[in-house]
C-alpha cells in the first residue's frame, strides 16, 4: 500500500441511506483527475474491495496523483462497514451512484470519471450520465441490467466511453462488446488479451488503461516504487475465493 491521504467518508444518498466510503488523495501533491468506483454485483460478492478496486485505492494517488473514491453500494457490506439499505436489483443504486458524484463536486475533486466493474457498468450506463462527470471506463460490461435506450443516451450526450473487454469473459466478449456498442459513436472498445470476467492476474493492465484514458499521455504505471509503503489489510478475506471478492454475476444461460 503507497502513500497517500486516506479517508473513511459516509455518503449520504436522496432517499435518506448512509453509504460506506472511502477517498484515497494523493499524499501532498493535488489530485489530477478522480476515479469514482463502481463494484460488481454485491449478491455475488462485489463490493469496494473488490481487488481491482482495492488495487486502485493502494496504487494510484502516489503513482499517478489521481484521488480514488470507491462506495459500497446500499446493502453491500465489505471490511470498511455494511451500507445502509438493501440491494435493490439496480434500480434504488441510481441514488447510490448520484451521491458518489455529487460528494467529489462538494469536495470539489477534479476531473471525475466513473469506473464501472460488471455490475457496476450497468449502474455506470443508466445513471452515470451526472452534471460534471467527464466520461466512463466501463471493466467487463455485461450490459446486463443496462438497455439500448441507455446507450443511445450516452451517444447523444458525447462523453467519453471506454469499454475493456477481457477475451475470455463470461458474459460479453469482443466480437459482440463491438456491435452492441456500435450504438455509441464515440466509445472506445478494447480487448483485453487473455483477460477473464475477474480480472484475475490482469489488475496492473487495468490500471494502465484506466490512468492512460483518464489522463492521457500517463502511464503506464510504473512497476517499481522505492519509497514507503505499508502492507495492507486483506485479512478479511483470507478465507474466501478470488470469485468471492471479484464479483461474478449468475452464469448465463446457454441455449
Amino acid at each position: 500500500m503507497l502513500p497517500a491521504r486516506r479517508n473513511p467518508i459516509t455518503l449520504e444518498t436522496a432517499d435518506g441511506l448512509k453509504l460506506v466510503a472511502e477517498l484515497a488523495l494523493p499524499e501532498s501533491a493535488a489530485p489530477k483527475a478522480t476515479l469514482i468506483c463502481v463494484h460488481p454485483l454485491p449478491t455475488h460478492g462485489g463490493m469496494m474491495d473488490s481487488h481491482v478496486f482495492r488495487k486502485a485505492a493502494w496504487r494510484l494517488p502516489a503513482l499517478a496523483d489521481t484521488a480514488v473514491l470507491r462506495f459500497n453500494t446500499r446493502g453491500t457490506e465489505s471490511q470498511q462497514g455494511r451500507s445502509e439499505g438493501e440491494f435493490d436489483g439496480g434500480v434504488g443504486e441510481r441514488f447510490d451512484v448520484a451521491a458518489a458524484v455529487e460528494y467529489a463536486e462538494f469536495a470539489e475533486l477534479p476531473n471525475p470519471w466513473l469506473v464501472g466493474w460488471s455490475f457496476g457498468t450497468d449502474l455506470t450506463l443508466k445513471y452515470g450520465l451526472e452534471p460534471g462527470v467527464a466520461g466512463a471506463v466501463l471493466m467487463s460490461p455485461p450490459l446486463r441490467y443496462s438497455t439500448e435506450e441507455d446507450l443511445a443516451r450516452w451517444a447523444a450526450d458525447g462523453r467519453p466511453l471506454l469499454a475493456l473487454i477481457p477475451e475470455n469473459d463470461d458474459y460479453l466478449q469482443y466480437p459482440e462488446a463491438r456491435e452492441r456498442f456500435a450504438a455509441v459513436p464515440q466509445a472506445e472498445v478494447v480487448e483485453i488479451s487473455g483477460g477473464g470476467h475477474l480480472w484475475v492476474g490482469k489488475a496492473e493492465e487495468a490500471l494502465d488503461r484506466i490512468v492512460a484514458r483518464v489522463l492521457p499521455g500517463s502511464g503506464p504505471l510504473p512497476r517499481e516504487w522505492d519509497g514507503p509503503m505499508e502492507r495492507g489489510d486483506t485479512s478479511a478475506y483470507a478465507d474466501k475465493t478470488v470469485a468471492a471478492f471479484g464479483g461474478f454475476l449468475p452464469k448465463p444461460e446457454r441455449d
